[in-house]
């Protein structure tokens, strides 16, 4: 039936129309473009001053490596000489140590104040009395328990030595007979711990301290006390822990072992060592206080086994030789992690909002209904931002490098990019989720940068604790990575970790074979992110095709091609709804014959009727939901046809689903021969919308719509520029540079006429002068084409339609030309009168000589208004009356007027409703 059109856009055309459209919107935001890109670039540059202040600060003379001025030679001249043995803790980090010192190694000896005492919160009764601590006579304290009591009871027996004895002259093996210890805090390295200065106490630990001791060492008893399981030592140990009980006691134990299984053939033993002293970053805590502990109960184990005389004999601890290091401290690396997610996360709003901005301004729709699909709009869409993020991230990472950041130019650049491509793959993914939920660019925004700085702050100062802390599961850490935001951060803070300990040490970052260490949780978040990506993705698409895009998609709208479904349509004599007649009021001769001429062009093999609906239905779920019911309406080309009717008729429902955004419930329609519900994307290449409200890009020129939306309908080249030629001239937008000015700076009557092809209420808020060359505009369009107009407006209505009809809940009550519809349902004169107010009595009664019914509608200074029933006068009685009245008395003026279209339209509209 009729022509085909010139055919839908192909995918590459469809491509090319909105990446140019998208590419020019972009050209149009530089200003904001250009504050997003600021924010990196002035961060890293940031980063970079930060670096040369934190620089100068480390090269000056009290952070490197000491030196004196030194007579080697004894001949009264001195040279420098640098070293350990001439700097300070802070020096001594970058010392050369071709020999390092032994160190004999010590256990962490609670401070005399904190050591271990029966109290109110330690109750237990072998604890000596809380008085030992004012004299300084309190022990050290070690907790014992196991499956085997008497055999942790003779392992307790040798964990510490009687006295301190040794056969040899050296003091080293004296040191390492003798079980030593230290309440200072241990440094980040083992170089000049403090326990060896002179002003910090030195313990060693006896069962019995000797009353009158010569060692400058001072002597501190052990007291080895057993417990009945593993929870009993857990619960005192974190009651007397400094910086873990709340009652303000502090009781701190030396060590506790646990000997599990232990026999005489099996040795399995867990031990726990006092951390209380420990700095966050003492890395040399774990070389110089655990090994001790260790020592200990492998030899009293041996001692249980072979003899008191046999024991693994404990020299000392010493550093690997190193050179001379220059201390590096990336700044980037060390705080960069926080700043460098929120250059990130910024992204996310501005696609969010870019997104919800066409979902609000029924841009998406709007493209839709001319000829965009679901499908080329998501993946254009999608890689249109997925091009722009990796632009942004890409000039980032460059810039970043360019200016000598460790945190990028260290770690390998693949596993940059492929975790930033993941990452804001899934970032994009999640944006056009979201996007499902927001119909407000405002709210998105919001809500987007509060998901920007909150997932910064949160990872910043709660994630970053937890992946630091050694105690905290692994898994836990898992489950949090799974937030997005987390998953950055994690990322990016194993970037830094990396970055900064190879420049502190002079090597690289991050490489692959890295991704398998122990602790480090890059190559589980990439698996995440991965995972997350596919599934937010594909949970995207369903909202969108279920919620966002118009198609009124079913929620199980994936199965239909499984289940086979039959499309809602319940029978008619079922549809019995209150206030309403359900069967097509079939009896109105226009109506049926309207019908009768579809069923006759539905058997023809060809037609010139562009439009052709056959018992059209619309019902929606939900009581009293029949919005169309039985409409059968044939347009030929040329043809302009207005539906009228009251708010709730079912007009909008009826150009949903004429424009392709609702199915229809039953019925079939054909658009220039193709069928509605299957051809839909040809129908779109033929077909036109203006909507009720403008929907415009407001940085895009008038000329750039056109452009867009004709390269949507297929045309190309010297094609289509003629086409937006001509349309400019006709909507008279080409003279004086309008075309080329942007849309946000036109008025009302520019955007409105930019906006006209069914048209729903196209005059809606303009001028008379703007309504007026609007309507020259349809009547020159529908020279060869068939359009539907809705329009409140009854002067429109009589001044563009070719045919009306008029809608009431849901049904077509009549149809016909204008002064067909007057002529037919105009059951009235309008006589209007004006005379002195002394006649205006016998104007009264004249009237009603002519028609007794006749009805007085409109009284004032003389002049009035009377509806006078056609059937029962005639005009010449009338025009012969009025003769005769002004015989009798002056009459100023007076009028006979037919009914108007707004008449016919109330009475149609009311007649339908007041029928039972």
């Amino acid at each position: 039936m009729g022509e085909m059109p010139l055919g839908c856009a192909s995918f590459r055309t469809q491509v090319n129309a909105l990446l140019r459209k998208n590419l020019t919107y972009q050209k149009r935001n530089a200003k904001t473009n250009c504050r997003l890109v600021c924010f990196p670039f002035v961060l890293c540059i940031l980063f970079t001053l930060l670096q040369v202040l934190v620089d100068e600060e480390l090269n000056k003379a009290g952070i490197k490596c000491g030196c004196q001025c030194v007579d080697t030679n004894n001949d009264g001249t001195c040279e420098e000489v640098c070293g350990v043995q001439f700097s300070n803790l802070k020096q001594a980090a970058s010392c050369p140590i071709p020999s390092p010192p032994q160190w004999p190694p010590l256990l962490q000896i609670p401070a005399p104040l904190y050591r271990a005492a029966k109290t109110d919160v330690l109750p237990f009764t072998d604890l000596p009395n809380e008085s030992c601590r004012s004299t300084g006579s309190c022990p050290v304290t070690i907790l014992m328990t196991g499956s085997n009591q008497s055999l942790g009871e003779i392992m307790a027996g040798n964990i510490f030595s009687t006295s301190l004895t040794s056969t040899s002259s050296s003091i080293m093996d004296i040191l390492a007979n003798s079980v030593l210890g230290s309440d200072s805090q241990p440094r980040q390295d083992n170089l000049l711990d403090p326990a060896f200065y002179k002003a910090i106490p030195l313990y060693y630990v006896l069962w019995q301290c000797p009353p009158n001791s010569t060692f400058s060492i001072k002597c501190v008893e052990g007291l080895n006390l057993w417990r009945n399981s593993s929870s009993e030592v857990n619960k005192e140990l974190y009651k007397g822990y400094r910086q873990g009980n709340s009652e303000g006691t502090i009781n701190e134990i030396l060590a506790a072992y646990d000997f599990l299984n232990s026999n005489h053939k099996t040795f399995n033993v867990s031990i726990w060592y006092n951390a209380t002293y420990k700095d966050k970053a003492a890395l040399g805590f774990n070389l110089l206080r655990i090994p001790r502990s260790v020592n200990l109960a492998s030899n009293a184990y041996l001692q249980f086994l072979k003899g008191s005389s046999t024991r693994v004999l404990f020299e000392f601890i010493k550093e690997m030789p190193q050179p001379a290091r220059k201390i590096r401290l990336d700044i980037a690396s060390l705080i960069g992690t926080l700043f460098f997610s929120w250059v990130v996360l910024q992204l996310f709003p501005v696609v969010l909002s870019s997104l919800v901005y066409e979902k609000q301004q029924k841009l998406r729709i709007m493209m839709k209904m001319h000829g965009l699909g679901d499908g080329p709009y998501l993946l254009i869409t999608y890689f249109y931002f997925l091009l722009i993020s990796v632009l942004y991230i890409l000039v980032f990472v460059l810039f970043g490098s360019a200016i000598g950041l460790k945190f990028f130019r260290l770690n390998h650049y693949s596993i940059q990019f492929v975790f930033y491509f993941i990452y804001i793959n899934l970032q994009i993914s999640l944006a056009f989720l979201m996007a499902a939920f927001f119909s407000n660019v405002r709210i998105a925004t919001v809500v987007g940068y509060i998901c920007v700085f909150g997932t910064g702050l949160l990872g910043g100062f709660l994630f970053q604790n937890f992946i630091e802390d050694s105690s905290f599961p692994r898994g836990w850490i898992i489950v949090l990575e799974l937030y997005p935001g987390f998953s950055l951060y994690r990322g990016l803070y194993e970037f830094g970790q990396y970055s900064f300990t190879g420049n502190l040490l002079g090597t690289s970052g991050m490489k692959w074979k890295n991704l398998n260490d122990r602790i480090n949780g890059m190559k589980d978040v990439l698996i995440i992110m991965s995972v997350e990506w596919l599934l937010v993705l594909f949970t995207a698409y369903y909202f969108d095709q279920v919620f966002t895009s118009g198609s009124g998609k079913s929620p199980l709208f994936f199965l239909d091609n499984f289940l086979k479904r039959k499309p809602l349509s319940p029978q008619k004599p079922s549809l019995q709804m209150k206030g309403s007649n359900v069967s097509v009021n079939v009896d109105k001769p226009d109506v049926r014959q309207e019908r009768e001429k579809v069923e006759q062009l539905l058997l023809e093999p060809s037609t010139s009727h562009a439009i052709i609906c056959h018992d059209l239905e619309k019902v929606y779920k939900g009581p009293d939901k029949l919005a169309v019911k039985g409409l059968s309406l044939a347009l030929p080309r040329a043809e302009c046809f207005g539906m009228l009717g009251p708010n709730g008729a079912g007009k909008s429902s009826f150009i949903s689903m004429m424009v392709g955004l609702t199915k229809s419930t039953s019925g079939t329609t054909y658009i220039k021969g193709l069928d509605l519900q299957t051809q839909m994307d040809w129908i779109y290449s033929c077909m036109g919308v203006c909507p009720q409200h403008d929907l415009l890009w407001e940085t895009l020129t008038g000329r750039e719509h056109l452009l867009f939306y004709g390269r949507l309908k297929n045309l190309k080249g010297s094609t289509l520029t003629q086409a937006v030629e001509e349309s400019l001239r006709s909507l008279n937008l080409h003279n004086g540079g309008v075309a080329d000015k942007q849309v946000g700076k036109y008025s009302g009557g520019m955007k409105r006429r930019l906006s006209v092809v069914y048209m729903d209420e196209p005059s809606t808020g303009l001028d008379p002068a703007s309504r007026t060359n609007l309507w020259n505009v349809v009547k020159r369009a529908k020279k060869d084409r068939a359009i539907i107009l809705t329009t409140h407006s009854m002067e429109e209505a009589e001044a563009l339609c070719d045919r009306l009809g008029i809608f009431v809940d849901g049904s077509l009550q009549c149809i016909g030309n204008p002064k067909e519809l007057k002529a037919r349902y105009g059951g009235s004169y309008v006589l209007t009168m004006t005379t002195s107010a002394e006649h205006e009595v016998e104007v009264a009664n004249m009237v009603r000589q002519l028609s007794p019914n006749a009805v007085k509608s409109y009284h004032t200074s003389g002049t009035q208004k009377f509806q006078i029933p056609k059937h029962e006068v005639r005009i010449a009685d009338v025009f012969h009356g009025v003769e005769i009245a002004k015989s009798k008395f002056p009459v100023f003026a007076w009028g006979l007027s037919d009914a108007t279209l707004e008449d016919v339209f109330i009475k149609v509209a009311n007649t339908d409703r007041d029928t039972p």
